[in-house]
């Protein structure tokens, strides 16, 4: 690729992770990608390059956004962290106490930790949802509050990869003075206050030039790379009647990535699954969570939370659903053997569908965010992404080996 179709810049001393950006470039392995970090509360590494739109070749500019997968699953607990700080939610009180009618099924006493920490056994929604029902936040709220979980609460981790954010969409509407949805609330509170460019739910007065145009994984190249995955799990998602299958399964007429791809998948608040940002934002968002941004306002007790440890379920933190070691937390992931991020273990965030990825590194004032419209095939640290993240924590700050 040529240099000028790469825009931003880096402050002296972060050349290597400008370095790894642009080797990711040269070896072919992006169509258009975006990295950004922030140090200490100021914008230390912001670049761009490639295309937004692969087939037109239309260039990705300074102000591009593209869908971020799970990525949103941080951005979205960092806005209930906000209200959590503002002493809406306590993160040990029963979720039925804020929403009486979710206590049904036998779920009265999940707590909102539990439910956060993918603990609940709410994987799945059945029978399944139509977009229709999304678009629809009452309706919706019904049909997750009917949910029976799958596996005794509190007993296991099992990743709650559409529906977590559905959950916690309810629970802030309920708990909100104004009655908003998790989309509304951080909009209003979270990215206005910050000046973010990040939507739960893309606004349709966005102007759809800027939205990078995803380039997904067809179901031949998966089986070429099935060695990236855990192989229960790949099994389970090619059974459709599996839990591991269902887990993943959006609303009837969503069967791939690529899909994302469509204004009526974009504009529907999915709070765990339709994020569509820049990595300036996302890292500049995790930066304020990382020093305790006065902006963002999270309280000290909820900061220390999100630094502490994970709760580890009772049998183990083998993940029901991934296959993997699993460290969950109020929303978030932490660094796990297989999956080390940041500094030390205070870390907090959680990668994306194909590649993308945003955390804060609380010891080293960081936040990083990592964004792409190629989608990868790693459950995590896709190759493009650790080598940033790789040149940032090993070689600029001298801090632990990524992995």
């Amino acid at each position: 690729m040529t240099q000028d179709l790469i825009g931003g810049d880096a402050d002296e001393g972060y050349g290597k992770v400008a370095d790894a950006f642009h080797r990711n470039f040269s070896s072919g392995k992006e169509i258009g990608a975006a990295v950004a970090v922030y140090r200490d509360g100021r914008k230390v590494v912001d670049l761009w390059g490639g295309h937004r739109n692969g087939k037109t070749q239309a260039r990705w500019e300074q102000d591009t956004i593209v869908n971020v997968f799970s990525t949103t699953k941080g951005v979205a607990s960092l806005a209930v962290a906000v209200a959590a700080s503002r002493g809406l939610i306590d993160y040990d009180a029963k979720v039925a106490d804020y929403w009486p009618e979710f206590a049904q099924g036998g779920k009265g006493a999940i707590t909102v930790r539990q439910l956060f920490g993918h603990q609940a056994g709410l994987v799945a929604i059945t029978p399944p949802l139509t977009l229709a029902d999304i678009t629809d936040p009452e309706k919706l709220s019904a049909r997750i509050a009917a949910q029976v979980p799958a596996w005794a609460p509190g007993s296991r981790y099992g990743y709650h990869a559409v529906t977590l954010g559905w959950y916690q969409s309810a629970l802030i509407h309920r708990v909100d003075p104004q009655g908003r949805t998790l989309g509304r609330f951080f909009a209003d509170e979270v990215a206005t206050p910050l000046g973010l460019d990040f939507f739960i739910g893309l606004p349709e007065s966005v102007d759809r030039n800027r939205v990078a145009l995803l380039d997904p994984v067809t179901r031949t190249e998966m089986l070429l790379h099935l060695h990236t995955m855990p192989p229960k799990f790949v099994a389970g998602l090619f059974n459709p009647r599996s839990l591991i299958a269902r887990a993943f399964l959006i609303a009837e007429g969503i069967k791939e990535a690529g899909d994302f791809n469509r204004d009526d998948v974009r504009i529907p608040e999915m709070p765990s699954v339709n994020g569509t940002a820049t990595a300036r934002s996302i890292a500049k968002l995790y930066g304020g969570a990382a020093t305790g941004d006065s902006q963002l306002g999270l309280s000290q007790p909820v900061r220390d939370a999100l630094a502490g440890p994970a709760v580890t379920p009772s049998g183990g933190s083998r993940d029901r659903i991934m296959h993997l070691d699993a460290s969950f937390s109020l929303g978030f992931g932490k660094p796990t053997s297989k999956f080390v991020f940041g500094s030390t273990g205070k870390a907090f965030g959680w990668p994306g569908l194909g590649g993308s990825f945003g955390f804060a590194d609380p010891d080293t004032g960081v936040g990083f965010g990592y964004v792409m419209n190629k989608l990868g095939y790693h459950a995590y640290s896709d190759p493009r992404e650790l080598a940033l993240r790789q040149a940032l924590f090993r070689d600029v700050l001298g801090a632990r080996t990524q992995a």
